[in-house]
């Protein structure tokens, strides 16, 4: 009989292909906080909340092209920050680091996030 713990491990890891400009892309081991399915949902749920929030900011205006950035690279270190315990760069993880790697990398934090919501995918159907 195959061993299996109901209680699922508190991380997970999973390599996540980095964008480079000019290049391909850089596998990199990212692990991963475990969300259950409730907090799964909400967290997501907080994320569309944020994300209605920076629409409403610039409703009636005009941004320039430097705020709509400013606001997506915030988007992008916070998802990081939400979703990542550890990753195989050498820099520590900080804010400052992941600040840089968002600035850096364009697509990264989505990258980043759909490698996380693959593997939720992958282990709903039974890899």
């Amino acid at each position: 009989m195959a061993k299996f713990s109901i209680a699922p491990k508190p991380t997970f890891t999973v390599d996540v292909a980095i964008p480079q400009v000019g290049g391909k892309p850089a596998m990199v081991p990212f692990t991963f906080k475990y969300r259950d399915r409730t907090a799964l949902a909400e967290l997501f749920d907080s994320w569309k909340e944020k994300a209605a929030a920076i629409g409403e900011r610039f409703k009636g205006t005009e941004p320039t092209l430097s705020e709509i950035t400013a606001a997506e690279v915030e988007q992008g270190v916070d998802q990081i920050k939400d979703l990542v315990v550890s990753w195989g760069f050498g820099d520590k993880l900080n804010d400052e680091s992941i600040t840089a790697l968002v600035k850096s990398c364009i697509g990264v934090s989505d990258a980043v996030v759909k490698a996380y919501s693959e593997a939720f995918g992958k282990a709903r159907l039974g890899n």
